[in-house]
C-alpha cells in the first residue's frame, strides 16, 4: 500500500532514459593497420540523432536503478500492522420511508463495507438505529450477520434527528473509527465527523391520512382522506374487508399534490374492518385498519338549582359519550351549584356553580391572569366579566386556575380522589356562558374524569401514539396486537400503539379495557419526493492509513542506495567520454 500513489508517476523517466540512450552517434569505420587501435575504437552511446540498437551499460541501469528507488521513496509504502483493527459504526435511518430502501441500503452496505476496512488486518462493525434509546442491532465482525441483522430490521419511526445516535456511535469507534449514517434523504452537514450514504430516489406515494366517523340517519359511517404526494395524478382503487368478506375494488383518480375523501357506512356486526388501496412502492398508508368508535361513556348527575336548569341541559348535549344518572354515589360526574344557605359540597367529581341570592355588585377590576395548568392551556380569558358576588370558602390546597387581582375566579379542589372544579362567581351576573374558553374547559375537565375511569372503549389510534389506560391497582395488563393480515405481533412498548398498522386488544384480568385499530398516518414519512442518493461513498482517511500501517523501515537505505547509484553511473560516464575525444584526436592525427 502506497502512501502517495502519485510518486508513482516518477517512473515514467525509465521511457526517458531508455530513448536517450537510444540516441547514438554513428561511428565512422576507418581502416587502421594497427591492431592495438582497436581496443580504443569500440562504440559508446553518445548523443545524437539517429535512433541505434540500445547498449547495454552500467551507467543505463543505474540510471533505470535511481529511478526505481525515486519511486519507491516518493510513492511512501507502508506495511500493515499485526493485530490492527478498524472500528466502523453504522447508524441506519429508522424512519418508516426506509422501508422502501431495504434492498438498496443492503446492496449499498455489502459493496462498502469491504473498502472501509483498508489496510487494517480485521474490522469491528457496529449497526445502530436512529431512534435513541433502541438497542444495537448488530455488534461483532461479521459482514453477512450484520446484513441479515439489516435485513430483519424493520424501520418504522417518524421524523428523528439523529444526532444522539451519531454521537454513541462516535463514542463507540473512538476519533479513529468511521461512523456513517445510512438514511435515504440527503442531509447538509453531519456531526461528529460522520459520513452521509442515502440510498434513496425519488418516488411517488398516495395513501390514507386520516379517518372520521359520523352517524347518518341512524348509520354509523366513516370518511377516509386520501394523499396524493407526487408531481402526477393517479389512478387507485380501494375496497373494504372483513374477516369474512370484501367489496369490489372502486376506483378513483387523484390529482397532482391533492386530496381524494372516500366514505362508506360501516359494515353492521364487523368489529375489525380494512379499507385498502391498491399498492405500491410505500404500502405503510395503504391499509386502514377501523373499528366501529365507542369511547367511555360518563354517568352525569344533575343537582344544579332550576336557575342553571338551561345551562345544564346544553352541558349535557355538548358532552359526548354521556348520559344521565339519578345517582349520585354512583355518577361519574356531578353537575351542581352551590347555595349560601345550604353549604354542602358534592362528594364525587362534580362541577360547582356559585349561586348568589343577593343583588349583583359592581364589575370586578383589574388583570385576568390563567395559572400554567393543562386545563387553561391555549385558552383566552380575556374578554372575560364578572360581577362581584359571595365566594366560596376556599382551603389552602385548592389550585387557583384563574385569577382577577387578587380574586380568585376558578380553582381546583381535591376531595380525596375525586376533583372539584370551582366557580367562584355567579355564571349569571357574567358573560362566561358567551366565551369559548368556557365550553372548552368544561369539556377538558369532563375528559379529564372520563380518562380516569376505569372502563371499556374502542379506539381508532395512529400508530406510535402514546396511549393511557386506568387501571385497577394490583392486575396485570394483557396485551395482545396483531397485523391487518391477522399474524399476530410482538406487544408494544408500554403505553404506546404498535407501530405498525393492526389491531390491538388489553385487558386486565377478565375485564377488557382497549380494543383499538391501528393506521399509519405520519404524512412526513409518507411523501418520499426530496428523497435521493448521495453522488460520492465514504472513504478512509489519512489519519486512518496513518493508524493501521507503518512505514518502509529501510527507507534510509534506499536513499543510501540511490546516492551510490547515481555516482556509479556518473564514474562510468565521465572517463568514457574523455577516453572517446582521445581516441578520436588520435585518428585525426593520423
Amino acid at each position: 500500500m502506497f502512501g502517495n500513489p502519485l510518486g508513482l508517476l516518477s517512473l515514467l523517466a525509465i521511457p526517458a532514459i531508455l530513448a536517450i540512450h537510444f540516441l547514438q552517434r554513428k561511428s565512422i569505420t576507418l581502416p587502421v593497420s594497427t591492431l592495438f587501435l582497436l581496443e580504443r575504437t569500440q562504440r559508446e552511446a553518445t548523443s545524437g540523432r539517429r535512433f541505434e540498437r540500445l547498449i547495454p551499460s552500467v551507467p543505463l541501469w543505474m540510471q533505470i536503478l535511481a529511478v526505481l528507488l525515486l519511486a519507491w521513496l516518493l510513492s511512501e509504502p507502508r506495511f500493515k500492522k499485526e493485530n490492527s483493527v478498524q472500528r466502523v459504526a453504522i447508524v441506519v435511518d429508522a424512519s418508516a420511508s426506509m422501508t422502501v430502501f431495504k434492498k438498496e441500503s443492503i446492496a449499498a452496505l455489502k459493496e462498502m463495507i469491504p473498502k472501509l476496512q483498508g489496510s487494517a488486518t480485521a474490522m469491528e462493525l457496529t449497526l445502530i438505529p436512529s431512534t435513541p434509546g433502541e438497542d444495537r442491532l448488530y455488534a461483532g465482525s461479521s459482514t453477512e450477520q450484520l446484513l441479515a441483522a439489516l435485513e430483519g430490521y424493520t424501520p418504522d419511526g417518524g421524523l428523528t434527528d439523529p444526532s444522539y445516535s451519531l454521537r454513541l456511535a462516535r463514542s463507540i469507534v473512538s476519533k479513529d473509527g468511521t461512523v456513517i449514517f445510512l438514511t435515504d434523504t440527503p442531509a447538509e452537514a453531519l456531526p461528529y465527523d460522520s459520513q452521509l450514504v442515502s440510498v434513496g430516489r425519488p418516488l411517488g406515494n398516495v395513501g390514507f391520512t386520516g379517518i372520521s366517523f359520523a352517524e347518518k340517519e341512524g348509520a354509523l359511517t366513516w370518511q377516509a382522506i386520501i394523499r396524493n404526494y407526487s408531481d402526477e395524478p393517479a389512478k387507485r382503487s380501494w375496497s373494504l374487508k372483513t374477516k369474512t368478506s370484501a367489496t369490489e375494488p372502486c376506483e378513483f383518480e387523484i390529482g397532482a399534490k391533492s386530496f381524494v375523501t372516500i366514505q362508506a357506512a360501516f359494515p353492521e356486526g364487523a368489529e375489525e374492518v380494512c379499507i385498502e388501496l391498491s399498492p405500491d412502492d410505500f404500502t405503510l398508508d395503504d391499509t386502514m385498519p377501523v373499528i366501529a368508535p365507542r369511547p367511555k361513556a360518563l354517568e352525569l348527575y344533575t343537582a344544579t338549582s332550576a336557575a342553571f336548569r338551561d345551562l345544564t341541559d346544553k352541558l349535557l348535549r355538548s358532552l359526548a359519550s354521556t348520559r344521565p344518572s339519578s345517582d349520585a354515589t354512583s355518577s361519574d360526574l356531578a353537575i351542581t351549584s352551590y347555595d349560601p344557605l345550604n353549604p354542602s359540597l358534592p362528594n364525587s367529581n362534580a362541577i360547582l356553580f356559585v349561586e348568589d341570592p343577593t343583588s349583583a355588585g359592581k364589575y370586578l377590576k383589574g388583570g385576568i391572569l390563567a395559572e400554567a395548568h393543562p386545563l387553561m392551556d391555549g385558552i383566552n380569558w380575556q374578554p372575560l366579566l364578572v360581577r362581584e358576588t359571595l365566594q366560596l370558602p376556599r382551603k389552602p390546597s385548592d389550585r387557583v386556575l384563574l385569577w382577577q387581582e387578587k380574586r380568585p375566579l376558578i380553582f381546583l379542589r381535591e376531595n380525596g380522589d375525586d376533583l372539584i372544579l370551582c366557580f367562584n362567581f355567579d355564571l349569571r351576573l357574567s358573560n362566561a356562558t358567551q366565551q369559548p374558553a368556557f365550553i372548552v374547559l368544561l369539556h377538558r375537565f369532563a375528559e379529564t374524569i372520563r380518562s380516569e375511569k376505569i372502563a371499556y372503549q374502542a379506539l381508532n389510534l395512529e400508530t406510535s401514539q402514546p396511549i393511557r389506560i386506568a387501571t385497577a391497582p394490583g392486575l396485570t395488563l394483557n396485551v395482545t396486537a396483531s397485523d391487518v393480515s391477522g399474524e399476530n405481533m410482538s406487544a408494544p412498548p408500554s403505553g404506546r400503539a404498535p407501530s405498525l398498522p393492526g389491531f390491538l386488544s388489553i385487558t386486565q384480568g377478565e375485564t377488557p379495557l382497549l380494543q383499538a385499530a391501528i393506521h399509519f398516518a405520519d404524512t412526513r414519512e409518507a411523501d418520499l419526493s426530496a428523497c435521493a442518493p448521495t453522488e460520492t461513498e465514504p472513504l478512509a482517511n489519512i489519519a486512518t492509513l496513518e493508524l493501521h500501517t507503518t512505514p518502509d523501515p529501510f527507507a534510509r537505505i534506499w536513499v543510501l542506495v540511490l546516492l551510490a547509484a547515481l555516482l556509479i553511473a556518473w564514474h562510468f560516464t565521465a572517463p568514457k567520454e574523455r577516453v572517446s575525444i582521445a581516441t578520436e584526436d588520435r585518428l585525426a592525427s593520423r
